[in-house]
């Protein structure tokens, strides 16, 4: 691609390769995209493509263990009750949860739970829980509408809000003074994650679908829970989050995914700058974004999305959402 920028640059041409990875995408993505016309082809497409996901996200990577659940806190939140959980994922691995339990369950009383994952700039479980006494937070909370699973226990379900792996309380070290910088509260670590998992196997959407297969083995043993009816809703990160754990685990009984549905050319070839998340080893050479959202069918899955989100493409037009 020629470019002229003598009025800006010292290079009168820059040879882009991003139109590149695009005609690449085009020749050799999607090699498992849906061709069938039957009810029995489309199990049979679900079947291999859900080998495909599992492999490329590294998910036989990680290790089973025990979750050894530990409550370290209860706090009377008017309406409902915000649990502090903490569970082992893998032997060494520890992640941070809230649980979010309405006060009017009747003694018994089994719920519909909503797993809850948080996106970037959340501070992790830390807006999606409501915690407006945290100024950044309650400053998120009012940008975003963040504080969905506040807003869904007080419709009544047993909601879960966990720290993702580099996020909340789950951080790496370099930005935990938070005390110093409000806004390392609300950074993530996903190129660290990247740069340390990938070699090994692994990918970031990997290590969140676990952790919350992981989340989902929990919610389905507590007796305020109904196992068979576990949703998952996410915003943005958590959108992509909530659409890897609906499409790999048939537990999750319905999904919503807000603010990340869209085909990956546009989105994440073309607008390479996003997210180190994004990158899921091998992926697009299978399926594109849309072939992904395909394992959830039959069950529900509802996609909220924004006529002015740049995440949709270059144009920030819904096309690029509604092809998927």
């Amino acid at each position: 691609m020629h470019t002229d920028t003598t009025a800006i640059s010292y290079f009168p041409r820059f040879y882009d390769t991003t139109e590149h990875f695009a005609r690449l995408f085009d020749r050799r993505g999607r090699q498992l995209a849906f061709r069938g016309r039957t009810r029995r082809e489309a199990l049979a497409w679900q079947r291999r493509l859900h080998r495909h996901l599992v492999e490329v996200l590294g998910l036989d990577t990680f290790e089973p263990t025990r979750a050894r659940p530990r409550l370290v806190g209860r706090e009377d939140q008017g309406d409902y009750w915000q649990e502090d959980w903490t569970i082992h994922t893998e032997p060494d691995v520890i992640a941070t949860f809230y649980a979010l339990v309405p006060k009017n369950l009747a003694r018994g009383e089994r719920r519909p739970a909503v797993i809850c994952p948080h996106g970037h700039g959340s501070g992790g479980r830390f807006s999606p829980a409501g915690r407006r006494d945290i100024p950044i937070i309650a400053q998120q909370i009012k940008t975003y509408n963040y504080d969905y699973a506040v807003q869904l226990a007080r419709r009544g379900f047993v909601t879960f809000a966990m720290d993702a792996r580099g996020f909340g309380q789950r951080r790496v070290q370099r930005i935990r003074e938070d005390k110093r910088d409000p806004n390392l509260f609300i950074a993530s670590a996903c190129h660290e994650l990247m740069l340390m998992g990938q070699p090994l196997g692994q990918s970031i959407a990997g290590m969140w679908t676990w952790d919350l297969m992981r989340l989902v083995d929990y919610a389905a043993t507590r007796p305020d829970v109904d196992p068979e009816r576990i949703g998952c809703a996410g915003l943005s990160g958590g959108g992509l989050q909530t659409l890897y754990l609906s499409a790999i685990d048939r537990r999750v009984r319905a999904a919503v995914v807000s603010g990340y549905f869209y085909g990956v050319k546009d989105s994440l070839i073309r607008l390479a700058g996003n997210c180190s998340c994004n990158c899921v080893p091998h992926l697009w050479k299978y399926a594109d974004m849309g072939d992904v959202g395909g394992l959830i069918a039959p069950r529900p899955l509802l996609i909220e999305t924004g006529d002015k989100d740049p995440l949709n493409g270059a144009a920030g037009s819904l096309a690029n959402v509604y092809s998927q």
